[in-house]
C-alpha cells in the first residue's frame, strides 16, 4: 500500500542518512517535533470537520428519501420549488463543509513539507560548511541531500495517508458511537424458556408506559388485561388512547415503566425477545411489502415454506386469484412497498404472511380501515380464516370486525374505561356506544348519498 511504501522509505532513507553523516541525521531527527506539531493541530480539526462533512452527506440523502416517499404530498400541495430550495441547501451546506475539509487537509500538507524542505535546507547549509571546513566529502553532502529530500517526499505522502485515515475517523466516530449503543431492548443472561407447545395467552398486569420521546404523556395507565388462549379481544377508542401501544408492548419492541406483561405465564422481560416475536404474527394497519418479489414477501412470515404452503395461505388470504394473474406468478418484483398491487392486494399478502407464520398470537392492526367495501369483504374473509384458532388482538373502528370478538376492551387516554361484549356496551351508553352510535350515522349517510348518486 501506499502508507506501507512510503514508511518503509521514510524509514531506510533515515537509517542511511544516519550511515552517511551521523552528527546531520541527530540535527534532522531533533527537528521531528516541529513536523508532528502541524500534523497534531491541523489533524485535530480535520477530524471535527470530516465528521461534520459526513453528517450533511447524510443530511443529503435522508432529505433526498423522505421527498421521494411522500412525492404525492409534494406534489400535490405545489410544494416543488420549496423542496428544490431545500436540496439546494442542504447540498450547498454539504459542498462548503467539504472545502473547509480539504483547505485544512492542504494546508497540513503543505506546511509539513514546507518544514521539511526548511530543515533541509538548514542541513544543506551546515554540510556546506562541513564541505568547507574538510570534514565531509562533497559527494556524501550530495548522497545525504538527494536521500533527505526522498525522505522529505516520503513523510508528505504519510499526511496525504494521515489525512484519508482522519477523514475516515470522522465517518466512523458516528458510527462507532451507534455500535457503543447499548440496546433498550435485550436479551437476558438467562432468558427463560417459553413453556411447548405454546399456548397463546397473554396477560397485562398493571402496566404504566410512557413513550421515551413523551415522558410526561403516559400512553398506558395501570392497564390490565388478560387474554385467554384462543380469545378474540377487540381493542377500540379514540385516537390516541393508546390502543397500537399495547400492540408495541406485546411485541416487546418497549418495556413498561411498571406492570408486567407475561406470555404462557413468563414474564417478557425474562423471556428472548426473539422468541416472544416468534410467537406472534402482525398484520398492520397498510400492509408493508418489501421492494422484492411476491414469493418472496409471502415467505417473510416463515422462510423456509414450501410452494404448497405458500399457494394454500394465498389461498386462504383470498390472495390466490391475483398472484397467478401477475406476470411471472410469484416471481413478480413488486416493486418499492408492493407499488404494483392495490391497497387491497397489498394487505391480502400481508395476511398470506401472518398465516405462513403460524404463531398462536394474532396482532391485528385496523387492517381494513384504508380499504374500500369490496377490498375490506376479501380481506375480513381472509382475516376470519387467519383467526380461527388462534388467540387474538383487534385494533379496529369498524363494527364488523368487533361485534365477532368475545370480548370488547375500550381505551380512553391510557385507561380501560368498559369492557364487555358488544351488546352489553351498546347497552351501557358509555364511550362505545357513542362511538358507534357514531359511526352509524356515518354509515347511513354514506348510503344515502350513494343512493342520491
Amino acid at each position: 500500500s501506499v502508507a506501507l511504501r512510503n514508511a518503509l522509505m521514510a524509514v531506510g532513507g533515515i537509517g542511511y542518512l544516519l550511515y552517511l553523516a551521523p552528527a546531520l541525521t541527530a540535527l534532522l531527527v531533533i527537528g521531528v517535533p516541529l513536523v508532528l506539531l502541524p500534523i497534531v493541530w491541523f489533524g485535530r480539526r480535520l477530524r471535527t470537520v470530516s465528521r461534520e462533512s459526513q453528517d450533511r452527506v447524510a443530511t443529503v440523502g435522508s432529505r433526498v428519501s423522505e421527498v421521494l416517499g411522500a412525492m404525492k404530498i409534494v406534489q400535490g400541495f405545489n410544494q416543488e420549488r420549496r423542496e428544490q430550495q431545500r436540496f439546494s441547501e442542504a447540498v450547498e451546506a454539504t459542498f462548503e463543509t467539504a472545502k473547509r475539509r480539504i483547505l485544512l487537509r492542504a494546508m497540513m500538507t503543505g506546511v509539513v513539507i514546507t518544514v521539511i524542505f526548511g530543515a533541509i535546507t538548514m542541513l544543506l547549509w551546515r554540510g556546506a560548511l562541513q564541505v568547507a571546513e574538510g570534514t565531509l566529502s562533497g559527494g556524501t553532502i550530495a548522497a545525504f541531500v538527494l536521500t533527505g529530500v526522498l525522505v522529505a517526499g516520503a513523510f508528505g505522502s504519510l499526511t496525504e495517508v494521515y489525512g484519508d485515515l482522519l477523514r475516515g475517523a470522522g465517518a466512523a466516530s458516528r458510527l462507532s458511537e451507534l455500535l457503543q449503543e447499548k440496546p433498550a431492548i435485550a436479551a437476558p443472561a438467562r432468558p427463560i424458556a417459553l413453556p411447548e407447545p405454546a399456548r397463546g395467552a397473554l396477560a397485562f398486569q398493571n402496566v404504566t408506559f410512557r413513550y421515551p420521546t413523551r415522558p410526561d404523556a403516559p400512553a398506558l395507565v395501570d392497564f390490565d388485561l388478560t387474554v385467554e388462549p384462543g380469545e378474540t379481544v377487540a381493542i377500540v377508542g379514540p385516537s390516541g388512547a393508546g390502543k397500537s401501544t399495547v400492540f408495541q408492548l406485546a411485541e416487546r419492541f418497549y418495556d413498561p415503566q411498571a406492570g408486567t406483561i407475561r406470555l404462557d405465564g413468563v414474564p417478557l422481560v425474562q423471556a428472548d425477545p426473539a422468541e416472544v416475536r416468534r410467537r406472534m404474527a402482525l398484520v398492520p394497519q397498510e400492509g408493508t411489502l418489501f421492494a422484492a418479489s411476491a414469493r418472496d414477501n409471502l415467505r417473510y412470515g416463515k422462510w423456509d415454506a414450501s410452494e404448497d404452503a405458500i399457494w394454500e395461505a394465498a389461498r386462504a388470504a383470498n390472495a390466490e386469484g391475483f398472484l397467478k394473474a401477475l406476470p411471472e406468478g410469484l416471481d413478480t418484483f413488486l416493486g418499492e412497498g408492493g407499488a404494483r398491487l392495490s391497497g387491497g392486494q397489498r394487505q391480502r399478502v400481508a395476511i398470506a404472511r401472518a398465516l405462513l407464520r403460524d404463531a398462536p398470537i394474532l396482532l391485528l392492526d385496523e387492517a381494513t380501515s384504508a380499504l374500500d367495501a369490496e377490498s375490506e369483504r376479501l380481506v375480513q374473509e381472509a382475516l376470519e380464516h387467519l383467526m380461527e384458532g388462534r388467540t387474538t388482538l383487534v385494533i379496529a373502528h369498524r363494527l364488523a370486525t368487533v361485534r365477532a370478538a368475545d370480548r370488547i376492551v375500550v381505551l380512553d387516554q391510557g385507561r380501560i374505561v368498559e369492557h364487555g361484549t358488544h351488546a352489553q356496551l351498546s347497552a351501557a351508553k358509555g364511550l362505545y356506544a357513542r362511538l358507534a352510535a357514531l359511526q352509524f350515522d356515518d354509515a347511513v349517510l354514506a348510503r344515502s348519498g350513494a343512493g342520491a348518486r
